[in-house]
C-alpha cells in the first residue's frame, strides 16, 4: 500500500525556441517526480496545435520521432498524477478545446476547490465535458461568449474559480503563466537565449540550461508573445499568502530554489531543527531514502551522531502485476528499500523520516531494523503530524485515513514498535525556512484552510445527480443533525 502521500502535477511551457518539443520533454523529465501516471506535449507553429499524450512515465510516452513530429516553437507540457479525476488517458493534460477565440491547450498544477459547482453551472447551461478533471472548467471559462482571449477575460475566469492552481496556458501565438492569489502552488519564469520558460520548479531550468529569472508572483498572470513579456496583476487586493509548505518538506525536489530558498538546505536544517528539538543518545543516524536524506544528514551534522545509509533504494521498481494481497504489500515494500545489515547490527538507530500518513510503511522499516540486530529504534519525523485532508491537490486522504488524526503519540510509536517516536514541531518546521509563518498554508497540520471549502456542497451535487437528495439545505441539515451526534 502507498504510504507516503502522492504527489500533484508538473507543468513547463517555452516560448520561441527552434527545439520546443525536444525542450519541453527534458523539462517534463526534470519533473518526473511531481507525477508518474501520464504525460503530454502540445505545441503551436503559430498556426496549427499538435499533440501527443500517453500514460506512464515521461520517457514511456515519449521518443524521438514522436518529438520531431511536435512541430513548432511554442509548447506547453504536463506530467499529472491524479489528484482530481480518474486516471484515465482522456485526463491526461494539456487538455485543447477548439473554440471561438481559437485553440487553447493548458496544464494545471493544483486543485480548484469549487470545481463542483462551476461543473453543475456550466452543465446546465448546456456545456459537455469530455473529461472528469478540474481542470476542464478553466478552458470552458475561457471559452464562454464575450470573451476574446485577451488578459482582462482571463483576469475575469481566474476570479470565479477558488483554490490552487499555477496554470501554463497556450493560444495559437501567446504562452501564458499564472499563480492563484495565495500562491499556492510553484510557478518559476526563465530564459534560454531569447526563448521564454515556465515550470513548477527550478530544477527543469537547470536540465536544459536556461537561467532563472523569477519566480511568478501570486495573482501574477505572465503573458508571452512576440511584443515580449507583459505582466498583470489579477488580484489587485492583497490576499493571504499560503504557499505549500510540504513542497519545501517533501514535494519539491533538492535542487530546486523556491522563494529564493534552496529546497536542500531547508531540508537539512529541518533535520537540525529535530536534532535540537529532541537530542537522542544514539550510535548511527539513519534516513528513508530519498525524502528522508537531507532530513537525517542535517539531524547527523547537529548531533555529531554519524550518519549511514543503512537503507539502499532500488530505483527500478515499477507497480505490481500481482493482486495487493498482504503477502504482495509486504514485498513491495521490503523490494524497494534493502537494509545492509552490519551497518546497524547491536546498535541503537535514529531513524528519520519526512512523514508518516498511514504508518503502514514505517512500521516495516522498524520490523527490518530489529530483525537485523538494532538495539533501539527511534523514529523522527522532519515534520509535524498530519492531522487534516488536504483539498488543494495533494493526495492525502481523508481525516479517518490519517494516523496522526485517530491516535495518540503513544498509540502510534507502539503500532510502529518503535522505542520512541518524535515529529518536528510546526515552530521548528517554518523556522528552518526562515520564512514568516504568515507565508505557508499548513491546513494539513493545523486545520486553517486558507480559501474556504465546504465538502456538504460538493456531496449535495454529487448525490442529486444520483437523484438522491431534493435540495442543498436538505443535505446541509442532515449534515450538521450528524456533525451534532457526533
Amino acid at each position: 500500500m502507498q504510504e507516503y502521500p502522492k504527489h500533484y502535477c508538473g507543468v513547463f511551457g517555452i516560448y520561441g525556441h527552434p527545439n520546443a518539443a525536444e525542450l519541453t520533454y527534458y523539462g517534463l523529465y526534470a519533473l518526473q517526480h511531481r507525477g508518474q501516471e501520464s504525460a503530454g506535449i502540445v505545441t503551436s507553429d503559430g498556426k496549427q496545435f499538435r499533440a501527443h499524450k500517453g500514460m506512464g512515465l515521461v520517457s514511456q510516452v515519449f521518443d524521438g520521432e514522436i518529438l520531431h513530429g511536435l512541430i513548432g516553437r511554442m509548447a506547453v507540457g504536463h506530467t499529472r498524477y491524479s489528484t482530481s479525476g480518474s486516471s484515465l488517458i482522456q485526463n491526461a493534460q494539456p487538455l485543447t478545446i477548439n473554440s471561438r477565440i481559437g485553440p487553447v491547450a493548458i496544464a494545471h498544477n493544483g486543485n480548484l476547490t469549487n470545481a463542483m459547482v462551476l461543473r453543475d453551472e456550466l452543465e446546465d447551461k448546456g456545456q459537455i465535458f469530455q473529461t472528469s478533471v478540474d481542470s476542464e472548467i478553466i478552458l470552458h471559462l475561457l471559452a464562454q461568449p464575450g470573451g476574446n482571449g485577451n488578459g482582462n477575460h482571463l483576469v475575469h475566469t481566474l476570479r470565479r474559480i477558488e483554490g490552487a492552481y499555477s496554470l501554463v496556458i497556450m493560444t495559437e501565438n501567446e504562452l501564458i503563466g499564472v499563480r492563484d492569489p495565495h500562491g499556492f502552488r510553484p510557478l518559476s519564469l526563465g530564459k534560454i537565449d531569447d526563448a521564454w520558460v515556465l515550470a513548477s520548479e527550478t530544477c527543469a531550468f537547470d536540465l536544459i540550461h536556461a537561467k532563472f529569472v523569477r519566480d511568478v508572483e501570486p495573482g501574477e498572470i505572465v503573458i508571452i508573445n512576440q511584443d515580449g513579456l507583459t505582466s498583470i496583476q489579477a488580484f489587485p487586493e492583497q490576499e493571504r499568502r499560503a504557499f505549500c509548505i510540504f513542497e519545501y518538506v517533501y514535494f519539491a525536489r533538492p535542487d530546486s530554489v523556491i522563494a529564493d530558498r534552496n529546497v536542500y538546505k531547508v531540508r537539512v536544517e529541518m533535520g537540525r531543527q529535530l536534532a535540537r528539538e529532541f537530542p537522542l543518545d544514539a550510535d548511527v543516524v539513519v534516513p528513508v531514502p530519498d525524502s528522508g536524506n537531507c532530513a537525517a544528514l542535517g539531524y547527523s551534522q547537529e548531533s555529531r551522531i554519524p550518519f549511514e545509509m543503512a537503507f539502499v533504494r532500488n530505483h527500478y521498481v515499477g507497480r505490481s502485476f500481482l493482486q495487493p494481497s498482504q503477502l504482495i504489500r509486504d514485498f513491495d515494500v521490503r523490494v524497494k528499500l534493502n537494509l545492509i545489515t552490519e551497518l546497524v547490527k547491536g546498535k541503537r538507530v535514529i531513524v528519520v523520516d519526512d512523514s508518516i500518513v498511514r504508518g503502514t510503511t514505517c512500521k516495516t522499516r522498524v520490523n527490518n531494523l530489529k530483525q537485523a540486530g538494532a538495539k533501539e529504534v527511534h523514529v523522527l519525523v522532519s515534520c509535524p503530524p498530519h492531522m487534516h485532508p488536504c483539498v488543494y491537490g495533494i493526495d492525502f486522504p481523508d481525516r479517518s485515513k490519517l494516523m496522526a488524526a485517530n491516535h495518540s503519540l503513544e498509540e502510534i510509536r507502539k503500532y510502529l514498535s518503535a522505542d520512541s517516536l518524535y515529529y518536528l514541531s510546526q515552530e521548528g518546521m517554518v523556522k528552518a525556512t526562515g520564512l514568516p509563518k504568515t507565508a505557508f498554508c499548513m491546513a494539513c497540520y493545523d486545520g486553517r484552510y486558507p480559501v474556504p471549502y465546504d465538502p456538504t456542497v460538493d456531496k449535495y451535487i454529487i448525490e442529486r445527480r444520483n437523484g438522491r437528495v431534493a435540495s442543498l439545505s436538505e443535505t446541509m441539515a442532515k449534515d450538521r443533525a450528524q456533525i451534532k451526534l457526533l
